[in-house]
């Protein structure tokens, strides 16, 4: 259902030309069934796609598992290396979460009243300092892990050039946290891409405080989006 919207690649390719060309690698953590992969691919960019989940996995290895530009890795993300256990939505499974407390938070939330976790599954945990040790450093990171966010970036001992993470308003606090995490890491400057738009909500890029006020003016609507941040340092297209 994801891949087929009309345009929809068209407005992913147009919105990460920013910060992925020929050659680039991106990670793409949290793949689904792939279609940031299919996006980044038409850019010329080498894609890591890592996905948990086993339904996810075969599908990717179907649609991308011949294609030498991208590496599938079947593996959860996370602050240290090992075995978790993550909750599944078979119904909705791009809710599945490693995070109680964030499944909690969700489903307080109306919109999230018909979804439901019913199953489990053992997850392989990596973090993204090994993701970068075998794969290179990527030129642009998507973060969409349902609440994991933060245990991600505390995997993370370096800043990266570009990446983004899910806003969920319902989950504004753990938003916050791993805007703080970033703040640790380098010197960032950011914007907020509402739903699946592919554009920003503010016309140029922020420092923190702003983008706090940003999603503080989002938050009452109950509508998630991506937050995304770059460094100032780098030079851009």
């Amino acid at each position: 259902m994801y891949r087929a919207i009309p345009g929809r690649r068209r407005r992913l390719s147009t919105r990460y030309a920013e910060f992925l060309g020929p050659g680039d690698v991106g990670f793409d953590l949290g793949a689904h069934v792939g279609s940031r992969v299919r996006a980044w691919r038409h850019l010329g960019a080498h894609v890591i796609a890592v996905e948990p989940q086993p339904d996810c996995i075969r599908i990717l290895r179907v649609l991308h598992g011949r294609d030498p530009g991208v590496v599938i890795v079947p593996l959860a993300v996370g602050a240290t290396a090992g075995n978790a256990t993550m909750s599944v939505s078979t119904t909705t499974p791009t809710v599945s979460s490693l995070s109680p407390e964030w499944i909690a938070t969700a489903g307080a939330d109306a919109r999230f009243s018909r979804v439901t976790w019913d199953a489990r599954v053992q997850v392989r945990v990596t973090t993204l300092d090994e993701l970068i040790s075998t794969y290179g450093e990527p030129a642009f990171c998507k973060i969409d892990v349902e609440g994991f966010e933060t245990e991600v970036l505390a995997g993370l001992s370096r800043p990266l050039r570009a990446l983004s993470f899910e806003y969920l308003p319902a989950a504004h606090d753990q938003a916050l946290a791993a805007l703080g995490r970033l703040q640790e890491l380098g010197d960032y400057e950011f914007n907020y891409s509402p739903v699946e738009t592919m554009r920003f909500a503010h016309p140029g890029w922020v420092p923190p405080a702003a983008l706090v006020g940003v999603l503080d003016r989002v938050r009452p609507s109950g509508r998630s989006g991506d937050v995304y941040a770059r460094l100032r340092s780098a030079a851009w297209r």
